[in-house]
C-alpha cells in the first residue's frame, strides 16, 4: 500500500460581507476553473472575494470580481487578477439556482474558496439582501448576547 500524504493546512478564503449584507439561503459547492498560477496563489492564501458575485451566463455560472493576486514566481504568462472564472455545477443545481434567482430578490453570493482533495472549490449561496433595519437588528442581538455572556462570567 502506498503511504498517504498528509494534507497540509490549506487556507480558506472567506467572504466577511456575505453574512452581514445577505440572508443566506441554500448553498452549493462548485468547482472552480483556475489557471496554474492562480492555483499557486490561492494555495498561498492570496485571494479576496469580499466584492465578488456570481452571474448565470448561457455557458454556466461565472465568478466575477474575485481577486486572486498574481503569483510572485510566475513568468510573463501570469494570470490577470480579476478575470472572470467559470464555476462547475451539475445541470439540476444550475436550474435550481436559476429558478430561485428569476423568482426575484435573490443574488448568488460566493461564501468561501477552499481546497478539497486537491481541487479548488467555491461555496456559493442563493441569498436575499438585508435592509438597513435588518442589519441594525443583527447588531442589537449580537450586543445582547455579548452582554449576557459578560454577566454570566461575572456571576461565576
Amino acid at each position: 500500500m502506498a503511504a498517504r500524504r498528509e494534507q497540509k493546512d490549506l487556507p480558506e478564503v472567506g467572504n466577511p460581507k456575505a453574512g452581514r449584507d445577505y440572508f443566506i439561503g441554500q448553498t452549493f459547492e462548485a468547482g472552480l476553473v483556475l489557471l496554474g498560477t492562480e492555483v499557486k496563489a490561492l494555495r498561498a492564501g492570496r485571494a479576496n472575494i469580499a466584492d465578488a458575485f456570481v452571474r448565470l451566463t448561457p455557458r454556466g455560472p461565472v465568478l466575477y470580481h474575485a481577486h486572486i493576486a498574481e503569483y510572485d514566481f510566475g513568468s510573463h504568462n501570469n494570470h490577470a487578477a480579476y478575470r472572470p472564472r467559470p464555476l462547475l455545477l451539475r445541470r439540476p443545481e444550475i436550474e435550481r439556482i436559476r429558478s430561485e434567482v428569476q423568482s426575484g430578490g435573490s443574488a448568488i453570493v460566493p461564501l468561501k474558496l477552499y481546497f478539497t482533495h486537491g481541487l479548488a472549490k467555491c461555496l456559493i449561496a442563493v441569498a436575499k439582501g438585508k435592509k438597513q433595519h435588518d442589519r441594525r437588528q443583527d447588531i442589537k442581538e449580537r450586543e445582547a448576547r455579548r452582554e449576557m455572556s459578560r454577566a454570566m462570567r461575572r456571576r461565576r
